[in-house]
């Protein structure tokens, strides 16, 4: 069988393609058409070359042209199983869910094909778990003021996004959003008729906001003494991101659910959830369902990029270049008196700046530099986690540029 090969320039777009205009419009797209990526870069179609500080929204953890990615999908399409469905049991979809059980708390796994489908089928699993170990009025899902969960239905009810849930109201009954607080969430956990509370260690798309493992801690034990299942959202954060293989280990506080998506198979679409033993020992045969999750092919594939985010001294320095990379940042701040504020851990940043964050990210295009927003005045940086000293040291020169002009 043929190996998978990277296209050259010429070859990625032929001029018969039509263009973009046939793409529904959810997405406000930038101009640039990228056409190769290569390390830490993406290149465009005219051959100018981006350090990419977004790595795909925290996607593509081990950069672009990786190749052991490469390798790991040429290995997994040479047996010809793309796809099987979940009627059949594939040797790489068990050793991922294996391996994924033995490196965190989890007893189970289920896999889906993204975050909000994660985050979702964990909605669906603490409410089973409720209804089977309390009471069938235990129903209500409870988020967190600044967290972003998804875009389904039941996801979006969780999202602290106004703009987001206004044009699509009303959203998935019982669910509802409360203050990062632990004198609010002390009266708002209703051990009657709460399932479950849902929370990101580091809320991402909420302004890089790293919770307190004091808070986290504090919110463990009120959910545990109230028979409340407790699910982190690693979205975003997890695998690696924070310099833990999951930021629940850095905090020290461990979750009854984990749902990851993001980095998990190396750009292909896949999402999970992980399950402890007390929920999963409620869950059976047709609770819940999925017709691509955690196929052979995207699994293979998974594996080996699991294998290499869990490996120690890529997470070491991860953490190293993290707290350097954070040094670095309030040093430009206090240089360029634009910053109010810094937040984030491992590689993943966020700086609130005094005017509109999405203009800065354009000046950054102009500089071959790419970063994401956060909010209206946060410019959020998420660096592959390949990215080295060097790598750092070039886009914090063009971070200083773009926020002093």
């Amino acid at each position: 069988m043929s190996s998978i090969t990277m296209p050259t320039e010429s070859e990625v777009i032929p001029a018969s393609v039509p263009t973009a205009t046939a793409i529904l419009g959810t997405y406000k797209r930038a101009p640039m058409e990228f056409v190769r990526g290569e390390g830490v870069e993406l290149i465009d179609a005219k051959g100018k070359r981006y350090l990419d500080f977004s790595s795909g929204i925290a996607v593509n953890a081990l950069g672009y042209g990786d190749e052991g990615i490469l390798k790991a999908m040429n290995e997994a399409m040479s047996t010809g199983l793309i796809h099987t469905s979940n009627l059949y049991r594939t040797a790489a979809g068990e050793l991922l869910a294996a391996r994924l059980v033995e490196l965190s708390f989890a007893a189970k796994v289920f896999f889906c094909n993204s975050g909000a489908e994660a985050n979702e089928g964990a909605f669906k699993f603490a409410r089973r778990w409720a209804r089977k170990t309390g009471s069938d009025s235990k129903v209500e899902i409870i988020a967190l003021r600044g967290g972003f969960h998804g875009r389904l239905f039941a996801s979006l009810a969780a999202t602290d996004r106004p703009s987001y849930r206004a044009p699509f109201r009303p959203l998935a009954g019982g669910v509802s959003i409360c203050e990062r607080d632990l004198v609010e969430l002390d009266t708002a956990l209703d051990e009657e008729t709460v399932a479950a509370v849902i929370v990101e260690p580091v809320q991402g798309e909420g302004g890089v906001r790293v919770l307190e493992a004091s808070f986290l801690d504090g919110l463990r034990r009120l959910t545990a003494k109230r028979g409340i299942a407790l699910i982190f959202d690693e979205i975003q954060c997890g695998l690696g991101r924070t310099g833990h293989l999951f930021a629940y280990q850095g905090a020290g506080v461990i979750p009854d659910m984990l749902t990851v998506a993001k980095p998990l198979a190396g750009g292909l679409p896949m999402g999970a959830v992980l399950v402890s033993g007390e929920i999963s020992d409620t869950i059976q045969a047709g609770d819940h369902g999925t017709t691509f999750g955690g196929g052979p092919f995207v699994s293979a594939v998974a594996a080996h990029v699991l294998e290499r985010l869990s490996d120690e001294s890529l997470l070491e320095r991860v953490r190293q270049n993290g707290a350097w990379l954070g040094e670095q940042l309030q040093t430009i701040a206090r240089r360029s008196g634009r910053v109010r504020a810094i937040r984030g851990v491992g590689y993943m940043w966020g700086l609130d700046v005094v005017e509109p964050a999405g203009d800065v990210v354009q000046r950054g295009w102009e500089e071959g530099l790419l970063t994401l927003t956060a909010g209206e005045h946060t410019l959020r940086i998420l660096p592959p986690l390949i990215a080295d000293r060097d790598d750092l040291v070039r886009g914090l020169s063009i971070i200083e540029r773009i926020i002093a002009r």
